[in-house]
């Protein structure tokens, strides 16, 4: 074997190497990359770990569908929805507009669309959990299914999106 094709072989052994060290790293950072291309952050994001550690008098903001909902959700959510959003209903269990607010869906991209109509309807202190429910999840909080029973399942909308959660059981249809 020549020499270039031996550096070329310790070269890719390398680089394989360096990946799996920094795989975690990596994911994140491919998640935020995703959530670049699709969010304008006009909404601030809230993180897993700040969420978890913040006092109880917030309310918390579930945009995904029923579907996703009834597998699991964050204790203490109110499901909102997305495709069919009814601004009207949230002013009334919503009457202060300025409630602590956290939206969250599957990684955040829906959420924003959600918080952006909170927004403009007069919500001043609203904020998007960066990663969504699989973030929570992944970073082994607990969530819970239409029974109120916790669960390790997450309804993670379709094959494609699963990839972002890490851990959890993942349900789809």
């Amino acid at each position: 074997m020549n020499s270039w094709l031996k550096t070329y072989h310790l070269k890719t052994i390398i680089y394989f190497i360096v990946l799996g060290i920094s795989a975690s790293g990596f994911s994140q950072k491919t998640l935020t990359k995703l959530l670049q291309k699709y969010n304008t952050e006009s909404i601030p994001y809230i993180t897993v770990e700040a969420l978890k550690n913040s006092e109880n008098d917030l309310i918390l903001l579930d945009s995904r569908e029923q579907k996703e909902y009834q597998t699991s959700h964050i204790k203490g959510a109110v499901r909102v929805g997305y495709a069919f959003f009814n601004l009207d209903s949230i002013t009334t269990i919503l009457p202060n507009k300025d409630s602590k607010i956290v939206v969250y869906c599957s990684i955040g991209v829906r959420s924003e669309y959600i918080a952006e109509k909170l927004k403009k309807a007069g919500y001043n202190n609203i904020y998007n959990l960066y990663g969504g429910i699989f973030e929570w999840k992944s970073n082994d909080n607990k969530v819970y299914n239409s029974k109120e029973i916790e669960t390790d399942s997450i309804h993670t909308f379709s094959k494609a999106w699963s990839k972002w959660l890490r851990k959890g059981t993942k349900v789809y249809d």
